[in-house]
């Protein structure tokens, strides 16, 4: 078989517990053909997520070596790694310091690998590495039961059909949060922590009227203005917030003013976390909707792709307008504490994207107005779900 010059290796690591039972997995990928060239996993006994996913790195590196054994690497060798640790592709990328001293050898180790190969690190979401996932799990599950994890016994593949395009590594449709995980490594330092307040009642929030971007801004009502004060106070003992981020439509900035104003802070404006659009929905109940566009109203139930009569936007749109504030905002706010006045559905979008649920998920979760979330970013890409629809300090 005459092997090509680029490769791509997909790898991932696992722990039970980090520290806990621990295996990783790791495929390489003919970038051409979207051919499976080999795969290799092991069960490494008790270890941290990093570590495991530092092993898999490993063995994948050395995966293509064995392929590439009849002959030296030598120059022409290009291999395109990507893994869904943030901090390995940081670290081997040389634009993070590698602290910890578990991480030093290993990534040590990896650099020795394929002396001479062009080798590129990209981070990808944890939906885009089913397959060496799923390796790493299958050798986690071999461990478990004393055996060794067998080629032949691997049903990797026929979680991920390949084709050159999907080697290539196209975005996904939906922009799938980074995983969750049990914790962080030592070396990861504080995550950003988004909290994420939602706005006071403004005169349609008890009506429960469709309230987006599209239509009225309204202002809060003497009801959400106490809510609001409420919160201000919360916030206010609690000591903990560093910086106030809003959404750009008045019932969220005249929120964000009144506890930026008690804690003495200046409000930042992010256009992204604006409500979806309602289009033509925008001051209607449920019911109303219903009964003037009953079929569009069934589609947008039925799909995150239906957008709303009258050129509203649908849920997929605003979770990618989401995914990509929440990006810039993690990075920006890296191992502080941001307060985030926005809506229900960015809330709900990024509690469901930082739990990996599905789309449907968003009919499942309930916001009160005012009420507080927050979720926790870690350096490595973890996502941890902290809070949800509390209202205690309104109590």
């Amino acid at each position: 078989m005459s092997l090509p010059r680029r490769f791509v290796v997909e790898a991932d690591g696992g722990s039970r517990g980090n520290p806990g039972p621990a295996g990783y997995g790791a495929v390489v990928i003919d970038p051409d053909t979207g051919e499976t060239l080999a795969e290799t996993a092991e069960y490494i006994g008790v270890a941290t997520n990093n570590v495991a996913e530092y092993k898999g790195l490993v063995a994948g590196l050395r995966a293509v070596g064995a392929l590439l054994a009849d002959g030296p690497v030598g120059t022409g060798v290009r291999v395109s790694v990507r893994m869904d640790s943030k901090l390995v592709v940081e670290q081997m990328s040389g634009r993070w310091k590698i602290k910890h001293p578990d991480m030093k050898p290993l990534a040590a180790e990896a650099a020795a690998v394929l002396p001479g190969a062009d080798i590129t690190y990209e981070w990808i979401p944890r939906e885009r590495n089913r397959h060496a996932d799923r390796l790493a799990n299958e050798a986690m599950d071999a461990g478990r039961r004393g055996d060794r994890w067998e080629p032949s016994a691997s049903t990797a593949a026929l979680d991920t059909p390949r084709s050159p395009e999907a080697a290539a590594g196209p975005p996904p449709s939906d922009p799938v949060t980074p995983q969750v995980g049990w914790g962080s490594a030592p070396d990861l330092g504080a995550p950003a922590t988004l909290v994420l307040l939602r706005h006071g009642e403004t005169a349609l929030t008890p009506q429960k009227r469709f309230s987006g971007s599209g239509g009225t801004d309204p202002a809060l009502s003497p009801a959400g203005l106490e809510q609001a004060e409420r919160a201000a106070t919360a916030f206010a003992t609690r000591s903990t917030v560093q910086e106030v981020v809003s959404s750009p439509l008045r019932r969220c900035r005249e929120t964000a003013g009144v506890v930026a104003a008690r804690l003495g802070l200046e409000v930042r404006v992010e256009d992204g976390l604006r409500e979806t659009d309602f289009g033509a929905w925008e001051g209607l109940t449920f019911g109303e909707v219903g009964e003037r566009y009953g079929d569009d109203l069934d589609a947008w139930l039925a799909s995150p792709d239906a957008a709303p009569t009258g050129g509203g936007e649908s849920f997929a749109e605003v979770a990618r307008r989401v995914a990509a504030t929440r990006d810039r905002l993690v990075t920006r706010y890296a191992g502080r504490t941001v307060l985030v006045v926005t809506h229900v559905t960015p809330i709900k979008t990024l509690v469901r994207l930082a739990l990996g649920a599905p789309p449907e998920a968003l009919f499942r979760m309930e916001l009160s107005a005012a009420s507080v979330s927050a979720v926790a970013y870690y350096a490595d890409g973890n996502a941890s779900v902290r809070l949800l629809n509390d209202t205690s300090h309104l109590r």
